[in-house]
């Protein structure tokens, strides 16, 4: 347990993983807890009213809860074992519980309300200014100007949100865990590479089931509907796909519900119209009406082009004798027409990316940029055996530990993330490293095969590396305002503009080479990739418009719809603008499974993915104008934007990058819009 609420020893602090257990995550956070009240009375009783004292001292309360809650969480999202899933809910409310008690007591207000009260008077840096702003506003929006049965029931709801979050997020995986395609006759498997019918024969055999397992892990997902031919199987498969997050004995549906209510519930007592009024508060955005108007400019300028791109999908169905596109078929006719267009498709592409050379290229490029050097270190702890641990060095500098964690397995849950082990900043009297993990669920290497990513998951690595950069490089001197702790709308920047260097041949030719000839990727290939970012992304666009659109109507809505919502009905009567097909209730429900939304802190912000892609193709042109590798742009990239977190304004960081505000036709122009 000591591991757990204690900094270690080891190099550079590093966790020892290696000491603890799964079992030990609910006692060390009792202890915790235990030492956190004790500093709590001190902290209230002190009668210093200094910044330090206030400010850092509120920080230094909660340090041990800290500690062991980014270890749990990152944990339950990476490899959660029965055992630590079994604590998840006990764990989540007592940590609630915690944080209520502090943030909604008087004496802690008042001393923020104190300082914040004659802030101009201090001196402060900017960055005090901004934790001080922070503190007093997170204390309000938390509730400490509510009283009595107010701020009782406010304590039940964030208690109760924090449970439906975990919830939801278990649920997700614990269906993804139960749902598989089961193919016993391998003539049925028409289109499937050997590769793919190998890796599902293992899990059939993993399962004591005699032919195939198609499990729901993404790279296999992908991959099988991009290339299985047999289109009754590829229907089947989809409708599995379709019950995440609410098969027979596992189901969100009424988490859902359950979670809106209490949002708008949350969002009343605090004064706010509605859920989508206090998250945008917090954002670059700042209101409804400029998200809404942002999506309706984007979606004036691709629904046409989607039209045109589902027409083109349509009728190579129609050559094959499909009269009308289904869902089901739509990847494996985009792969198809991709083939058709720009003469390459995934499998063309993946003997150039194996996986250790393309782990080479993106610490070339870091170097490039940033003059980052990454050091394997095979002595220190890790929390599983398929993760690797780097050393990160700027200019012979340490800066920080990086954590790789690429491969599916069933304690971790699906899609791709970055994580904060630990974040850089003020902790135990010192401002310390940061120590981030990417974690993945790539395409597994094989016994005579190493895992060759499909440039969609090279894609990710990079965005997820961009992250991970943005964890790094912080140069913050309070975790509060560190690395990706900024506002929502702007922490998808950084990860983002890296998904914009793969697309470069500068940057592929560093690493791109066939994993058995060693042949370089041939010119013609980048060109076709530098081509597809405009390939059917009048689709990809509308398809995330209705996602934000979606996100925003359902936190709107008023108590009296709600208490009627049809979950369902809803969903589908809002994505029926962004849909083409004739039978638009073929299409697989998002909400049960929609974790960014439901577990994932994205509530009434999922138009952050496009309001950043309007940022990085604006930023990047940037690059492109002086160069993809230019230092004095990567200096600038990094000392005003990766460096200060949200110590400052983001809005005033970008135009201090750029010298001037972004410009949002650069995403039109990115995209052939």
């Amino acid at each position: 347990m000591d591991a757990l609420l204690n900094l270690s020893t080891l190099p550079h602090n590093a966790i020892d993983f290696n000491s603890i257990d799964s079992g030990q995550y609910l006692s060390a956070l009792e202890k915790a807890i235990e030492i956190s009240k004790e500093r709590f009375e001190q902290y209230k009783n002190n009668t210093d009213f200094s910044f330090k004292s206030i400010v850092e001292g509120l920080d230094e309360v909660s340090e041990k809860i800290d500690y062991v809650s980014s270890i749990f969480y990152s944990m339950y999202s990476a490899d959660a074992t029965e055992t630590l899933r079994d604590q998840s809910q006990e764990f989540s409310s007592k940590l609630t519980e915690f944080s209520n008690m502090v943030s909604l007591d008087e004496k802690v207000f008042e001393k923020i309300k104190s300082l914040y009260d004659k802030k101009e008077e201090l001196n402060l840096t900017s960055e005090q200014a901004r934790v001080l702003e922070k503190y007093y506003s997170d204390l309000t929006r938390n509730g400490a100007l509510l009283a009595g049965e107010k701020k009782e029931r406010l304590k039940e709801i964030n208690k109760k949100m924090s449970e439906l979050s975990l919830k939801y997020a278990d649920n997700i995986v614990q269906s993804v865990n139960s749902l598989f395609l089961h193919v016993k006759d391998e003539d049925q498997l028409t289109g499937i590479s050997k590769d793919l019918k190998k890796s599902a024969a293992n899990e059939a055999k993993d399962k004591d089931l005699e032919g195939f397992v198609f499990t729901l892990d993404y790279p296999v997902m992908s991959a099988f509907l991009k290339s299985c031919s047999n289109r009754a199987l590829r229907e089947e498969y989809y409708k599995i796909i379709g019950r995440r997050g609410n098969t027979d004995k596992i189901s969100n549906k009424s988490l859902v519900l359950e979670e809106l209510n209490l949002r708008r519930e949350r969002a009343e007592l605090l004064g706010f119209r509605d859920h989508v009024h206090f998250t945008l508060e917090k954002r670059m955005a700042k209101n409804e009406g400029t998200v809404l108007k942002f999506i309706e400019d984007i979606y004036e300028k691709a629904i046409v082009k989607a039209r045109n791109e589902f027409n083109e999908l349509s009728q190579l169905a129609k050559d094959d004798g499909i009269e009308f596109l289904e869902p089901w078929d739509v990847n494996y006719y985009s792969e198809k027409l991709r083939t058709k267009v720009l003469n390459f498709n995934d499998e063309v592409l993946r003997p150039y990316f194996p996986i250790d050379k393309v782990m080479d290229g993106l610490f070339d490029v870091a170097n490039k940029l940033f003059n980052l050097e990454f050091k394997l270190n095979n002595d220190l702890p890790k929390y599983h055996e398929d993760v690797l641990v780097y050393e990160v060095h700027e200019n012979g500098d340490f800066i920080g530990l990086f954590n790789v964690d690429l491969y599916p397995r069933k304690t971790k849950k699906p899609g791709a993330w970055m994580t904060n082990l630990f974040e850089q900043g003020y902790f135990e009297k010192e401002v310390r490293r940061p120590q981030v993990a990417i974690v993945c669920n790539f395409t597994k290497p094989t016994d005579d095969k190493p895992s060759l990513l499909t440039f969609g998951e090279l894609t990710t690595l990079y965005h997820e590396f961009g992250h991970a950069l943005h964890g790094l490089l912080s140069k913050c001197r309070y975790r509060s305002v560190s690395g990706t702790s900024v506002y929502w709308d702007f922490v998808e920047l950084p990860s983002q503009i890296m998904e914009n260097w793969v697309k470069e041949k500068e940057c592929l030719d560093l690493f791109a080479a066939h994993y058995e000839t060693g042949e370089k990727i041939p010119s013609e290939i980048i060109e076709k990739i530098k081509e597809s970012n405009k390939f059917l992304e009048g689709l990809a666009t509308v398809r995330q418009l209705s996602f934000a659109l979606l996100d925003i109507k359902y936190h709107t809505l008023s108590k009296e719809k709600l208490e009627t919502l049809n979950v369902e009905k809803f969903e589908r009567d809002i994505m029926d603008r962004f849909s083409f097909y004739k039978n638009k209730s073929n299409q697989n429900l998002m909400s049960y499974a929609f974790g960014h939304l439901f577990a994932g802190g994205y509530s009434s912000g999922y138009y952050s993915y496009k309001w950043a892609e309007l940022l990085d193709a604006d930023a990047f042109e940037e690059f492109v104008k002086v160069g993809i590798f230019n230092k004095e742009k990567a200096k600038s990239f990094k000392e005003n934007i990766l460096e200060k977190g949200g110590s400052e304004d983001p809005l005033e960081l970008y135009q201090r990058f750029k010298g001037g505000l972004p410009d949002s036709k650069a995403l039109f122009r990115r995209a052939g819009l």
